[in-house]
């Protein structure tokens, strides 16, 4: 099972027909639902929410997300000084891969941002399985 977050490459082909965005790579078969996010504020955070469990996949489909990952060493008490693993993922381009045991926190880059999230879990699994921190540990959402 993968342990480290990854990003898969999606791409696009245009022709007279219009734009067909695609991942390939990225399959479906461990998700088992998927929910839409829609940022219209750039300053709206959403941090950190994290899972020992479950695993997410991210696809923005409009706009621009400032994804942010940490690695919780204790799920109670977690270090303040976790490594910060930082992506921006603009519309179309790809899927991240978030595997289980990370916290994650994101804030739209532009205005009226959506993204999609796919998860392996079901919402009373994710629900026994969601920690949540303060948004101001581990990353100064000001700097992005």
């Amino acid at each position: 099972m993968l342990k480290q977050p990854e990003f898969i490459i999606g791409g696009n082909h245009c022709d007279k027909r219009g734009q067909l965005s695609f991942v390939n790579d990225f399959s479906l078969q461990q998700v088992k639902r998927f929910y839409h996010i829609h940022h219209p504020d750039i300053n709206v955070i959403r941090a950190w929410q994290g899972h020992q469990i479950e695993q997410k996949w991210f696809y923005v489909l409009e706009g621009s997300f400032d994804i942010v990952l940490v690695k919780p060493d204790d799920w109670t008490q977690p270090s303040k000084d976790l490594e910060v693993i930082h992506y921006r993922i603009t519309a179309l381009s790809g899927v991240l891969h978030v595997p289980s045991g990370y916290a994650n926190g994101f804030k739209a880059v532009l205005p009226n941002s959506k993204m999609i999230v796919f998860s392996d879990a079901t919402v009373e699994q994710s629900n026994n399985d969601n920690y949540r921190f303060d948004q101001n540990m581990w990353f100064d959402w000001n700097i992005i």
